[in-house]
């Protein structure tokens, strides 16, 4: 990762934390698991311990998703389960303290959100006290670097990481652009479309992690359509990182019976970190 000042003098131990999981998983031959959920759903104390669950049985880093009504890039599942959030009135404070719970692990937490409502919230003060929250990083998937002139000024000064999403369809220009205000790790999304599960893996996603690597020694992560362990161990043979968000949610969705759906949860995560692991 590569050093920056920040009005708190030196990256934090919370800004060394995601490179520190991605070295992690690097030395023990594998790609990080990361894992994502939205806050508040099924609800914000259930998606705190489910959160806790996926981190206590193999996931390195975990994204909490911020709800918000018009997700471009949601698929149907996540949009469900967005749908109940912000039917329980979840907010921003809500995901605030759903990612200051999740941090005790001592794990990479972060936020994954559209920027809307973080502008409409206040750029400085989502930021503040997002670093408050103990939080490791920001994934922006909606804004682009033209755009982002306010966010990499905050970021900077008060010390979170920054991760924007690149896709297939981005030139070798653009992800130069890019990758150049990247902090915590790329994020790759393995298809042009929407999140959700698939019974295969677009081959643009290898293409897209070869091309980063000619340009950034920062960790590369694929996302969008990853769901079963077969398609983790597929993904960690080209990437140092797998996401994993619909498979969970999904789970949810279809049990709701909550210890039941903690044990499959449980279960799922024990096998995507085993398929993560390269041998």
């Amino acid at each position: 990762m590569k050093q920056r000042q920040s009005g708190l003098g030196l990256k934090s131990e919370l800004m060394n934390q995601i490179q520190e999981a991605f070295d992690r998983a690097h030395a023990e031959n594998r790609a990080a698991l990361i894992a994502y959920l939205p806050a508040g759903f099924p609800n914000k104390t259930k998606s705190i311990e489910i959160l806790e669950i996926i981190l206590e049985n193999g996931a390195d880093l975990v994204e909490v998703g911020l709800p918000y009504s018009d997700p471009l890039m949601d698929g149907p599942v996540i949009q469900q389960a967005v749908e109940i959030s912000l039917a329980q009135n979840t907010t921003i404070e809500d995901c605030f303290d759903v990612v200051e719970q999740v941090a005790q692990a001592n794990k990479p937490v972060l936020i994954m959100s559209y920027y809307s409502p973080i502008d409409k919230y206040g750029v400085k003060q989502f930021v503040s006290k997002f670093a408050k929250a103990k939080g490791a990083g920001v994934i922006t998937p909606d804004l682009t670097v033209e755009e982002a002139a306010e966010w990499l000024s905050e970021t900077e000064q008060q010390g979170v990481n920054r991760v924007f999403v690149v896709a297939p369809s981005n030139s070798k220009e653009r992800l130069g652009r890019v990758v150049k205000e990247v902090d915590g790790f790329v994020y790759a999304a393995s298809l042009m479309g929407v999140t959700g599960t698939r019974d295969t893996l677009s081959k643009d996603a290898q293409e897209l992690v070869n091309q980063l690597r000619e340009i950034t020694s920062l960790p590369i992560a694929v996302g969008l359509g990853v769901s079963t362990p077969e398609m983790a161990k597929e993904v960690s043979r080209f990437a140092d990182g797998v996401i994993v968000g619909s498979a969970f949610v999904r789970i949810l969705l279809e049990n709701p019976d909550f210890a039941i759906a903690k044990k499959l949860i449980a279960e799922l995560t024990v096998q995507l970190r085993a398929g993560v692991t390269r041998n």
